[in-house]
């Protein structure tokens, strides 16, 4: 995919790289695409963007998710 962006002086200061880490987490935070496909196009590994996420404050541990993993402690209990 190739996004072409406005020749505009505000984002000159803007690379690539950083460009791609703000589009990765934006994605993630608004629900759109899965973690891990998010560190991918941010190109970090998964604990690296976990750790771009705690830094910007963006959940990456749901409610949801906390339900299952309690759920799933729950039932190893009961074996």
């Amino acid at each position: 995919m190739i996004i072409t962006l406005p020749d505009d002086p505000a984002l000159l200061h803007l690379d690539e790289a950083q460009l791609r880490l703000d589009l990765a987490c934006g994605l993630f935070a608004a629900g759109r695409v899965s973690r891990s496909v998010c560190a991918r196009i941010a190109g970090l590994g998964s604990f690296e963007f976990d750790e771009e996420l705690f830094r910007r404050k963006i959940p990456s541990f749901t409610e949801e998710m906390l339900e299952q993993d309690l759920a799933a402690l729950e039932r190893m209990h009961r074996q």
